[in-house]
Formats: C-alpha cells, sequence, structure tokens
C-alpha cells in the first residue's frame, strides 16, 4: 500500500512539522527510554524523523524506518540527521539489511501501528520488532481506543484549522471521515484531510486508513508476536482515547 499522500507528497510533506509544531506527545517515549536504559532504538513508521532525531541527540543510536520516502527526505535534511541510520521500506526490509538492526528498544508512535490494517500485515510487523530486539528488549506503541470512537469527533466543524506557516502563508486544514467499517472492537475508519493553500488556491487531499484494534487484540497479536505485554498505560496526552503498550522479549 503506497504511503498517505500527506507523508510523501512534496508540498504536503513540507509543512508537515509546521502545522503539528507541539510534540509534547513524545516527551513520554524520551522519559520511557530513559527509564529502561535503551541505547539503541528502532523507529518504526518514524516519518519526517521528530522522535529519532530527538533520542539521537540524548547520545543514543537510532535507525528510523518509515516506507514514505518523501518523509525520509525531509528527515535527512534536518541537524543532526547524520546521527540516525534512515531506512526506506516496511518492516520486510529489516531482515536484509547488513548489518542488521539489533536494538533493545523498538517504537512506534503517532499511526504507525494503526497504518497497518491487515492482519498479516499487523503480525509481520510485530515478528519484524520482535526479530530486531536482543532478549530482555522492550516494544512500546500507541493505539487509540475503538470504545471511546474518536473518529466521530473528525468532522470539519470540530477539525478545521488556519495556520499562517513562514514562506507558505495561510494553509487551511480540515478532516472528514468518509467510511467505518468492521466489527465494533476493530472498526477500519477511511478519512481523508484536505490542505487549502492560501497563496494560490490550491486544495490537497490526503486518504487515510487506521485499523482500531482493542487491548485485547493488541495484547493478543503482540503475544503471539513472542512479546509479553509487561504494562499498559493511557496516553497522556489523550486520556481515555489511546493506550501505550510496553512489551518484552523473553530473556530466554
Amino acid at each position: 500500500m503506497a504511503p498517505d499522500a500527506h507523508y510523501e507528497h512534496p508540498r504536503l510533506v513540507s509543512v508537515y512539522d509546521a502545522l503539528d509544531p507541539d510534540r509534547s506527545d513524545l516527551q513520554p517515549y524520551l522519559a520511557l527510554a530513559a527509564e529502561l536504559g535503551a541505547r539503541r532504538v528502532l523507529d518504526l513508521g518514524c516519518g519526517t524523523g521528530v522522535l529519532a532525531l530527538l533520542l539521537a541527540e540524548r547520545g543514543l543510536d537510532v535507525t528510523g524506518l518509515d516506507p514514505a520516502a518523501g518523509s525520509l527526505s525531509v528527515a535527512a535534511a534536518k541537524p543532526g540527521a547524520d546521527r540516525v541510520r534512515w531506512v526506506h521500506g516496511d518492516a520486510r526490509v529489516l531482515g536484509r539489511l547488513q548489518p542488521p538492526v539489533v536494538v533493545d528498544l523498538v517504537t512506534m508512535t503517532g499511526n504507525a501501528a494503526q497504518a497497518v490494517t491487515d492482519d498479516d500485515g499487523w503480525a509481520a510487523l510485530l515478528r519484524a520488532a520482535h526479530d530486531a530486539l536482543v532478549p530482555g528488549g522492550h516494544l512500546v506503541l500507541e493505539t487509540r481506543v475503538p470504545e471511546a470512537r474518536g473518529w466521530e469527533a473528525w468532522t470539519r466543524a470540530a477539525t478545521e484549522r488556519v495556520r499562517r506557516l513562514p514562506g507558505v502563508g495561510d494553509v487551511r486544514t480540515w478532516t472528514q471521515v468518509d467510511d467505518v467499517s468492521g466489527p465494533p472492537s476493530s472498526p477500519t475508519v477511511v478519512f481523508t484531510q484536505h490542505f487549502a493553500f492560501a497563496a494560490d488556491g490550491a486544495v490537497l487531499t490526503s486518504r487515510s486508513v487506521l485499523r482500531f484494534r482493542s487491548r485485547e487484540q493488541v495484547g493478543a497479536a503482540v503475544a503471539a508476536a513472542g512479546l509479553d505485554v509487561v504494562e499498559v498505560r493511557d496516553a497522556p496526552d489523550r486520556p481515555g482515547l489511546e493506550l501505550v503498550v510496553l512489551a518484552q522479549r523473553s530473556r530466554a
């Protein structure tokens, strides 16, 4: 599946960070890496590299993997990008890399986990995370709670914003849900994000598909990949709407 346009289209990816400048949601992951004593990190779905670069600034050995070449090009152009090993592709490429990726922490933030919508791909992603971890290493991922039905707030009225970006001008954004299908415990939500550029009147769109999974489904999939769930926390920036799952590879 091709990456969503807002991760790949040159005009959209160039304003991606500026449209979402507050990344305080990443602070708990930095704190967790320190708490676990992680030294080597694999950031799956690293996007424009915000978390990967923050980890690298703290002296960690970081690999950032993403299927969107456009996002990786933005990441690789940032200050300090030479501290990170950037890898283009999905989790399947990890097994072919030389030298291999061997880490004590794997992270999946944002929509990285939910963007993998099919069961086989989800299982393969978790297995790749397991295989990259040393015995005793940890996986941390975030996922939205389907029972909260957060997508019901993804309307134009609730999401429309205008940001004035230096060198770009005003950019008006909004979201609309196109379809919700599947069982209540594991729905698939299709939605479109709109980006209207006042400078020339261009309106670009990005269609996304997310798979919501219940806490029990996530736990079962993590266990099937050979990882033990250590803790499930409420996401501090979205209490009641999103969970942070911490799992560990057996030391045996």
